[in-house]
């Protein structure tokens, strides 16, 4: 077996963490129980280009036990957890090529290696290894009979080579799922956005100025978790809807030419580029700590901070890099910009990556079940699917809801009755 990570010995420490991620995916575990059995996937080469947490290794276990012939890489060079990597390759013989501070040419090696499988599925979590099955690799896109996307950055990135008309095969985008958005992106992302700055920096969130770009799900979630810990929270927007809802859930907003003057703590969670820019940096008081929770570390311009820094002191705590500007005034990047909910933390709780990877393991059998009848589109996934989930994830925390009678169920379907 192929593989590529950091340190094999490692594996024993990541095998706790994934059997303890497992305690808490219960829907996951039931699919897993119900995949062994039925074999669907047997036979069938998946590449899935994940960050390599606990979670995502329960999800490959679970693709494994339906007979898929399944390769992770990583969809962040800093997302990997290296023990994880390990336990996945000696204890569950599953191929990882994936290395936490991998540099970007390993990085795409590693995805290189994922297409080396020869995959007729893919997972992404950012759209790269689509990307290289559009550019560099476009004679294996081809075999690929659907492709699963989980972040907002993705979607928005394959919606866009859609439009074009230049996407090559069927991508299903699990992150507009609402059992996805709602709780993975609002409560999963919010709540490991706070670990990982906290982790990293050690503030304390009470009565501190706390700039949130962006108010999407995951800035919604973000803003909320800040509030309840004190925080006094500015949002900044380019959406008119989200930013009265942002007035409205009780948060100040404003434009970030002023906030930037205001604000200690900025976080970035907008899925866009160039949201924090040199104008902005030349405002902040000193000390400003800027982090980032959107996939890619574009939305914050590192490149113009080095051109108007005169010294750069890296690490100064694990995971802040302190830029020195010229009126001496310093700025804290953390994990260099990337996602600091993974770098500096471990993702989202196994509570809530449950439900999205257990709507991507369903995603996976529907796709399969209905090959050829889907088109190179960009495709929601079915409500049944959702509603599988959800029902799923109630019965394990002991929740039951009403049902509609069939007299509601006539009402609703009926257009007779009236004042």
């Amino acid at each position: 077996m192929r593989y590529d990570i950091a340190d094999l010995s490692l594996a024993a420490g990541g095998k706790k963490r994934i059997l303890w991620a497992d305690n808490d995916m219960p829907v996951l575990a039931a699919i897993r129980k119900r995949f062994a059995k039925t074999k669907l996937l047997k036979g069938k080469k998946v590449s899935a280009c994940l960050h390599i947490t606990a979670e995502t290794a329960n999800l490959a276990r679970t693709l494994k036990e339906g007979g898929a012939d399944i390769v992770l890489c990583a969809s962040n060079p800093l997302s990997t957890q290296d023990d994880v990597a390990a336990s996945l390759v000696k204890d569950f013989k599953i191929p990882v090529f994936a290395i936490c501070g991998e540099n970007r040419a390993t990085y795409y090696k590693h995805i290189n290696a994922a297409i080396d499988n020869k995959p007729v599925i893919t997972f992404d979590d950012g759209a790269d290894l689509v990307n290289e099955l559009h550019t560099r690799r476009k004679k294996d896109a081809h075999r690929i009979i659907a492709s699963m996307e989980e972040t907002t950055t993705g979607v928005i990135r394959l919606r866009a080579l859609a439009r074009a008309g230049n996407l090559k095969f069927t991508v299903i985008a699990v992150n507009d799922a609402a059992s996805k958005h709602l709780f993975d992106n609002r409560y999963g992302t919010g709540q490991s956005t706070v670990d990982g700055i906290i982790r990293a920096t050690d503030i304390l969130m009470a009565g501190v100025k706390v700039v949130v770009a962006g108010y999407g799900w995951c800035g919604r979630g973000f803003a909320m978790r800040a509030m309840g810990m004190g925080a006094i929270v500015v949002v900044t927007e380019v959406d008119p809807i989200r930013a009265i809802e942002a007035a409205m859930d009780g948060f100040e907003v404003m434009p970030m030419s002023k906030a930037a003057k205001v604000g200690r703590l900025f976080v970035t969670l907008t899925g866009n580029k160039n949201v924090i820019l040199a104008e902005h940096f030349k405002m902040m008081q000193d000390r400003a700590i800027i982090a980032n929770s959107g996939h890619f570390n574009v939305e914050i311009d590192i490149p113009a901070l080095k051109k108007m820094s005169k010294k750069i002191k890296r690490n100064v705590r694990n995971h802040v890099d302190e830029y020195v500007l010229k009126n001496n005034r310093r700025i804290q990047i953390l994990a260099d910009g990337r996602l600091i909910n993974l770098a500096a933390a471990e993702g989202h709780p196994a509570s809530v990556m449950d439900m999205s990877f257990a709507t991507q393991a369903l995603e996976t059998e529907y796709v399969l079940k209905k090959q050829g009848k889907f088109e190179p589109k960009v495709y929601e996934v079915p409500v049944e699917i959702e509603q599988k989930v959800c029902t799923l994830k109630l019965e394990s925390m002991s929740l039951a809801i009403d049902k509609l009678t069939p007299e509601q169920k006539e009402y609703l379907a009926a257009s007779d009755e009236g004042t």
